[in-house]
């Protein structure tokens, strides 16, 4: 009584074949990864041009500011099944728009002539929201378990951060932002293996 149950379920197999319309959002998703690669890095040499010295000097080495709530990717984040890598990146997303929304009020506040910068990091929030829920689409298709949403008490740290002093607000932001790019880009490196045709 063969049901070919292993066709049905996609995580009876570790070497996941989506069916179409699965590939067609993995594609989609990924497709928006990679562009937010791109402004993640544009919004981060955006970000450090208006800080002013010693931002942006070689050598300039910032000290790696703890954000409460949200780490970067650990080292063996590569090793975990591609589920669990999702959703680590999906909660990382979630948590990134409202420390970004506080970057961007400080920044309002110390730089309110740079508004190019201002709109990117409105942006950055929004589209943070926007591939974190593609990526829990992607979950949910392929019958993974996503997570809920966290709770925001990371927020009251940062702002208590950026209440510290001009330069800590900084290195906070500039912490942000390179959190920012690196989820991001861990997101379209996550999604690649999942796209037919991708890396292994």
């Amino acid at each position: 009584m063969s049901r070919r149950e292993g066709s049905l379920d996609p995580q009876a197999d570790s070497s996941i074949s989506p069916l179409p319309h699965l590939e067609a959002k993995i594609h989609q998703t990924h497709s928006l990864a990679r562009l937010l690669t791109k402004y993640a890095e544009q919004l981060l040499q955006e970000y450090v041009q208006h800080q002013g010295d010693p931002f942006g000097l070689p050598g300039f080495s910032p000290p790696r500011l703890p954000v409460a709530g949200l780490s970067a990717p650990a080292p063996g984040h590569a090793g975990l099944p591609a589920a669990e890598r999702l959703q680590l990146d999906a909660g990382a997303l979630s948590a990134l728009p409202p420390l970004l929304d506080v970057v961007r009020r400080h920044q309002a506040e110390l730089n309110p002539r740079a508004l190019r910068l201002l709109r990117r990091l409105e942006d950055a929030a929004r589209q943070a929201r926007a591939l974190g829920a593609a990526v829990e689409a992607v979950l949910a298709a392929l019958g993974a378990e996503t997570r809920g949403p966290r709770p925001e008490p990371a927020v009251a740290a940062a702002a208590a951060a950026t209440d510290a002093g001009v330069f800590p607000a900084k290195v906070l932001g500039l912490r942000v932002c390179g959190l920012y790019r690196e989820w991001v880009s861990r997101t379209e490196g996550d999604l690649g293996q999942l796209v037919p045709g991708g890396p292994a």
